[in-house]
């Protein structure tokens, strides 16, 4: 489950472990393994000693901004599948989801282009509310079938979250962000990420995919000795 991870920064300061998360709020893998993460973040007891920094990653750059279909038809027509074999991997996620307490509506889901979405992470981020916003974008797009593609949307959903929706709309506008986020998928094709979620502990050790919890806490709980011992 870990690789040693060209590219990143080692982090050992104040003994704390930071943790970097490559993630697409358009993934249904992502929100599973957040709250997998979590979990296993939980049960390691680190919870006061780790540091999460998510990163932008875009599964499909080339989606529209507001795609005609459903998420079935879209999936059938991207992946090659038949239908019956889009239907069957849906129920297969949806249970999985429900299992961490998630309930998706595939049905209802509005396929969008994420990248807008993305910037909007990222201005959370640099509010110290990066955390509150990928929960509310994750949960809008898989469970209440909101548009997150949609700047208005958006822009609810950053306002009940705390953040100041007028200066986030003035900043969309003037183009803000758009450095950071594709300077996080130049990093993810740097250091080899080809899927997502992909987890990162201390700089040095990559977790692909949403592992169960078990599997998070066990790692959590080796590098966090690792880091303190080097001190």
């Amino acid at each position: 489950m870990r690789r040693v991870v060209p590219g990143m920064t080692e982090t050992t300061e104040n003994q704390r472990l930071r943790v970097d998360i490559f993630s697409d709020i358009a993934c249904p893998w992502c929100f599973i393994g957040k709250r997998r993460f979590e979990s296993g973040v939980e049960a390691s007891g680190l919870g006061e000693d780790i540091d999460v920094y998510w990163h932008a990653y875009q599964l499909d750059p080339s989606l529209p901004e507001h795609y005609e279909g459903s998420e079935h038809d879209y999936l059938a027509k991207a992946k090659g599948m038949a239908p019956e074999q889009v239907s069957a991997m849906m129920e297969h996620v949806t249970a999985q989801a429900a299992g961490e307490g998630l309930n998706y509506d595939f049905a209802n889901l509005v396929v969008a282009n994420s990248f807008t979405a993305l910037r909007v992470l990222e201005h959370a981020k640099q509010h110290s509310l990066g955390n509150e916003m990928k929960e509310a974008l994750l949960s809008a797009h898989f469970e209440k079938g909101l548009d997150t593609g949609d700047t208005q949307t958006l822009l609810k959903l950053a306002a009940q979250v705390g953040l100041d929706a007028e200066q986030l709309a003035a900043d969309l506008e003037e183009g803000r962000y758009t450095d950071e986020v594709n300077a996080d998928i130049a990093q993810a094709k740097q250091i080899g990420v080809t899927g997502v979620p992909f987890f990162i502990l201390d700089g040095k050790y990559g977790i692909s995919g949403a592992q169960p919890s078990e599997v998070f806490a066990n790692a959590l709980t080796q590098v966090h000795a690792e880091v303190n011992a080097a001190q």
